[in-house]
């Protein structure tokens, strides 16, 4: 039985290379935690989250101070006992985004490790469902984009063989939504999907009137229209428009996926492995959606999710937003506009070590002996 031996923990702040605005926020940067897991037999999984600009700090001191430490001498392979203990040893934290951005780098980690001991890819580890995944871009849909450029990026998505695009909604009246909408649905047609999201910027009042327009222009999904703690108008919304309403980026617990499912409250669950928790509490997600015969798309993380994606039967979609090429660029394969997940053992990520000192990642700290 191998057992962990030592950690080490460091932080890396990449710069998105274009402007991404939606209707709450402009993303400016992207803090990366890095966890690195070594075992007795010199074996090594790495994994990592991200936060949009603040909080990255706080994931490393709670990974340093209290996590990382309970981490020595235990036998990697009982991720599901170490995450618990973790959760529980955080519990008067949890749940919150910040304790579970450091849980999600640990249990990538461990997830990395098995998959490395194993001589397995994640994507079959895991599950093993299909071999590639359509792809939509958000990359080209921000809401400070003008309507021309919007159309112009959608058709060379399209071009490339992407199946769907998603804009950001949110402008100050919904005529501006409105046009925008229609302006890119006359340019692709009616076989390519369009997705909306308004990153939780409306009241309900508000949701339904620019649900009307959505189904005008054949949305395939509404994507967190109001904040999302608020279950009961998820629900009110899902009763009032045929357009499906898509949660799950903001959401930090299963408990939270639990009740949107059994209230009716949403059709598409956005679970992101990092706000999550990691892989472990991602994919009881996935199975739990699956149960509910509701499809699960992630938020973000494309780099990481195109293996979970594959690993699961209900997933229909990837979301294409380069993440890590500035420090992994070889970490997502693209075929005819679907994402293929990595055949090698691990997460899929082939992380250039050089390239992450070199953008100016903090010192690493390391945990147990070396």
């Amino acid at each position: 039985m191998a057992q962990i031996e030592h950690i080490e923990i460091r932080m890396v702040d990449l710069k998105p290379k274009v402007r991404r605005t939606d209707a709450i926020q402009s993303f400016e940067s992207q803090e990366t935690p890095i966890v690195r897991i070594v075992d007795t037999d010199g074996a090594v999984g790495t994994g990592y989250s991200y936060t949009i600009g603040t909080g990255g700090p706080s994931i490393v001191a709670l990974l340093e101070k209290t996590l990382a430490p309970r981490l020595i001498g235990r036998d990697a392979e009982e991720i599901e006992a170490i995450w618990n203990s973790l959760l529980m040893a955080t519990h008067s934290t949890a749940v919150g985004a910040i304790t579970s951005l450091a849980l999600a780098a640990i249990d990538t980690a461990l997830w990395d490790l098995r998959c490395r001991r194993a001589g397995l890819p994640l994507w079959r580890l895991a599950g093993g469902s299909k071999r590639s995944v359509p792809l939509y871009t958000t990359e080209g849909g921000w809401l400070h984009i003008e309507t021309q450029a919007l159309v112009e990026e959608a058709l060379e998505a399209r071009e490339k063989g992407f199946s769907g695009s998603k804009i950001k909604i949110g402008r100050p009246h919904l005529s501006e939504d409105r046009a925008r909408l229609r302006a890119v649905r006359n340019a692709v047609g009616e076989a390519y999907e369009i997705m909306t999201d308004a990153n939780q910027s409306f009241s309900l009042p508000e949701a339904i009137r620019r649900a009307q327009i959505l189904e005008e222009a054949g949305i395939a999904w509404f994507e967190e229209p109001m904040p999302a703690d608020d279950i009961g108008a998820h629900a009110r919304l899902s009763r009032a428009t045929p357009v499906p309403v898509a949660v799950g980026e903001s959401m930090y617990s299963l408990s939270q996926f639990k009740e949107y499912l059994q209230q009716g409250a949403c059709a598409i669950l956005q679970a992101d492995a990092a706000r999550i928790g990691g892989i472990t509490p991602w994919l009881k997600a996935a199975h739990m959606a699956e149960a509910f015969n509701v499809p699960i798309c992630p938020h973000f993380l494309m780099e990481l999710h195109v293996s979970l994606v594959c690993a699961v039967p209900n997933a229909p979609w990837l979301e294409y937003i380069p993440q890590l090429d500035l420090i992994a660029p070889e970490s997502l394969r693209i075929e005819n506009g679907h994402a293929c997940p990595s055949d090698a053992p691990g997460l899929g990520i082939e992380w250039d070590w050089d390239a992450i000192t070199a953008h100016g990642a903090m010192a690493p700290v390391t945990l147990g002996r070396k």
